[in-house]
């Protein structure tokens, strides 16, 4: 046998080997109609974090055609929670200008190492901010852990894709990040349609490493023998302890910068999610 020949045979013996290592646990194709599986998904509700432009509600995440339907539409309605007094940045805004939905799986559906895969396709447009991430609980944020498969959004106006991860140190609601930032160019200049087309997310977690994925190219690989929180998350490591999922379409806020009126409604559309085990 020659030896491109053998190489060729070894390596696709090595890749079925690896395949038949992952047995699907569990997966929502959002295959049905209306609002996804609430014995699975919760709903948050209201202006609920990094100063964001949208209201979440429930309305605006629906199944069609196959896919979960995640849409931020333009608003104008009096704020229910409004209070002139209050210093919480939500309550003092007298009137919602946008809605979007915010969907979890916290207390009905955790995970413990694995991977996790969600096909989707994400608005791109100004002010938009996608996510597919993950987060512990027992703990308080960040020392329960974040795990970020993707963000979208523009950084000195220039938009990016980015696969983190963050824990606690011994502040208050101060993270430790390991970040990586893709400029969105490097997919656009290999691919101009790439934005109208579904790509896939994926995160490969067992004890020693996170390894992010987005279409087959590695975005970031975390070494969890640095992932050890401070003295608020009593030097535990949150990433070895289950983790829920999260998807959610914000608008503006902290990151996602000015918004594209014009580009509303925007739909980020979700084909499935996967979580596989060996």
């Amino acid at each position: 046998m020659k030896k491109s020949t053998l190489f060729l045979f070894l390596s696709l013996l090595c890749n079925l080997v690896q395949a038949e290592e992952w047995q699907l646990v569990w997966s929502d194709e959002f295959n049905g109609e209306g609002a996804p599986d609430p014995a699975v998904w919760n709903f948050e509700r209201g202006f609920v974090r990094n100063q964001e432009a949208q209201w979440y509600q429930s309305e605006n995440a629906y199944q069609q055609d196959g896919c979960l339907i995640i849409e931020a539409r333009k608003e104008h309605r009096p704020n229910p929670t409004y209070d002139s007094e209050s210093r919480n940045w939500g309550r003092k805004r007298e009137f919602i200008e946008y809605s979007s939905s915010s969907i979890t799986t916290a207390r009905k559906k955790e995970f413990l190492y694995g991977r996790l895969e969600v096909r989707a396709k994400i608005p791109t447009a100004g002010g938009s901010w996608p996510a597919i991430w993950t987060l512990g609980s027992g703990m308080e944020w960040p020392s329960c852990g974040e795990i970020d498969i993707m963000e979208y959004y523009r950084i000195k106006g220039e938009p990016h894709i980015l696969a983190n991860a963050a824990w606690g140190n011994d502040r208050r609601f101060d993270a430790v990040w390991n970040t990586k930032r893709i400029p969105f160019a490097h997919f656009t200049e290999k691919n101009p349609d790439w934005a109208d087309q579904f790509h896939i997310w994926r995160m490969d977690w067992d004890e020693q490493n996170i390894r992010i994925w987005l279409d087959d190219e590695l975005m970031n690989d975390i070494d969890l023998s640095t992932t050890i929180n401070g003295s608020i998350g009593h030097g535990t490591n949150p990433f070895h302890k289950p983790q829920y999922i999260l998807l959610n379409l914000a608008l503006g806020g902290m990151n996602g910068g000015a918004i594209d009126d014009s580009a509303l409604p925007m739909q980020y559309i979700i084909d499935y999610v996967r979580i596989y085990q060996k």
